[in-house]
C-alpha cells in the first residue's frame, strides 16, 4: 500500500508558483485591455482640454484610427493620452482638438508629418498641438467685455471727438457724426444688448450641458426615419400587390362574364323580391315571437300537448264567453 505522504508536492515551489500565478492574474486584470486591444499609445501636451474627454475619437483625414484614453492636468498643462491602430505617426505630427458637432462634441485630429516615426515614449509639446475656439467661452468673454464697457462715457467721448473735428473736411466730419450716432444708439440699447448676450450665453451653456441628451435624440430620430423608410417600402409593396390583385380580378371577371351575368341577374331579382316584401318580413318576425311562446307553452308540460280552440261552439243564448276574442298578442 502506497503512503500518500510521500506523494505530496514540495511546499516551497508550490508557494512560489501560486504567488506567480496571482501576480499574473493581477497584471492581466489591470492591463488586459492594453495587452489585447493592440495599437500604440502616444502622449501630447495641450494648453487647454477644450472639452476633450476619454473615449473621444482620434482621426486621420476624417477616418477613425483610435480613441482618447485619458485626459489629465500636469503642471498646468493638459496631458492627452490616446491609442492609434494601424496608422503611421511621424515625429512632426500635429494634433488638434476639433469640434465634431454643433453641440460641442470634440475629437482629436492628427496630421501625420515628419520623416521618422514618432517614439511613443516621447510626448510632443504644445508647439505641435492646436486647441479650438470654444463658442461658449466666446459668448462668456463677449458678455463680460460688454459689461465692463461704460457706454455712456464712450458715447460722450465720441461726441467730443465729433465736435472737435466738426470744422474739418466734410468727409471726416460726416464719418465722425455717423460714429457718434452709432455710439449713442449702442448706449441707448445697452440694457437690451446685455440681456441678449446674457440669454445667448445661457442658451449656449445649456446646449453644451445637454449635449449627450440632444445627440441621443438626434440618433433616435435617425432610427425613426429609418423605420419610416422601411415601412414606406412595405406599404409600396402592399400597394403594388393590391394593384396586381385588382388586375387579376378584372381579368377573371372578363374571362367569366358569360357565366357570371346570369348569376348576378338572379341575385338582383332575389334582392328585388326581398325589398318588395320587406314589410311582410318585419311582421313575420314580430308575430313569430308570439307563436313560439304559445307553442312552447303547449309542449312544456312533459309528454302532454296542451292546446285550445277559440270560438268552436258559439252559444248566443249564454252571451259572449270570450269577450277578448281570439287575439293572442
Amino acid at each position: 500500500m502506497t503512503d500518500p505522504i510521500t506523494h505530496r508536492l514540495p511546499p516551497v515551489p508550490t508557494a512560489v508558483g501560486g504567488v506567480l500565478a496571482i501576480l499574473l492574474v493581477v497584471l492581466l486584470a489591470f492591463n488586459g485591455k492594453a495587452l489585447f486591444s493592440g495599437g500604440t499609445t502616444y502622449t501630447a501636451y495641450f494648453t487647454d482640454a477644450a472639452g476633450l474627454q476619454a473615449g473621444d475619437q482620434v482621426t486621420i483625414a476624417g477616418v477613425e484610427v483610435g480613441r482618447v484614453t485619458d485626459v489629465s492636468l500636469v503642471d498646468g498643462q493638459v496631458v492627452v493620452d490616446f491609442r492609434v491602430h494601424d496608422a503611421w505617426i511621424g515625429d512632426r505630427t500635429i494634433a488638434s482638438i476639433e469640434i465634431r458637432t454643433l453641440l460641442g462634441a470634440k475629437y482629436l485630429a492628427l496630421d501625420p508629418q515628419g520623416e521618422r516615426e514618432q517614439d511613443p515614449d516621447h510626448p510632443w509639446g504644445v508647439d505641435r498641438t492646436v486647441t479650438p475656439f470654444d463658442v461658449v467661452e466666446a459668448f462668456d468673454g463677449l458678455s463680460e467685455t460688454i459689461d465692463a464697457i461704460d457706454t455712456e462715457q464712450l458715447a460722450q467721448s465720441l461726441q467730443t471727438l465729433s465736435d472737435t473735428f466738426r470744422g474739418t473736411a466734410p468727409e471726416i466730419r460726416g464719418a465722425l457724426d455717423g460714429l457718434s450716432r452709432l455710439s449713442t444708439t449702442i448706449a441707448s440699447r445697452d440694457e437690451q444688448l446685455r440681456t441678449l448676450l446674457s440669454g445667448t450665453r445661457t442658451v449656449a451653456t445649456t446646449l453644451a450641458e445637454r449635449r449627450d441628451d440632444i445627440e441621443a435624440l438626434l440618433s433616435d430620430g435617425n432610427l425613426l426615419l429609418a423605420e419610416l423608410q422601411a415601412r414606406r417600402d412595405a406599404i409600396a409593396k402592399l400597394i403594388t400587390g393590391i394593384r396586381d390583385l385588382s388586375r387579376q380580378l378584372s381579368g377573371l371577371v372578363a374571362d367569366n362574364i358569360d357565366q357570371l351575368r346570369p348569376t348576378l341577374e338572379t341575385l338582383d331579382e332575389v334582392v328585388a323580391v326581398l325589398e318588395r316584401n320587406q314589410d311582410n318580413l318585419v311582421q313575420l318576425l314580430k308575430k313569430e315571437a308570439v307563436f313560439i311562446r304559445v307553442f312552447n307553452n303547449a309542449i312544456g308540460t312533459g309528454r302532454w300537448f296542451d292546446n285550445y280552440i277559440c270560438g268552436l261552439l258559439p252559444v248566443p243564448a249564454l252571451g259572449p264567453l270570450n269577450p277578448g276574442g281570439c287575439d293572442l298578442s
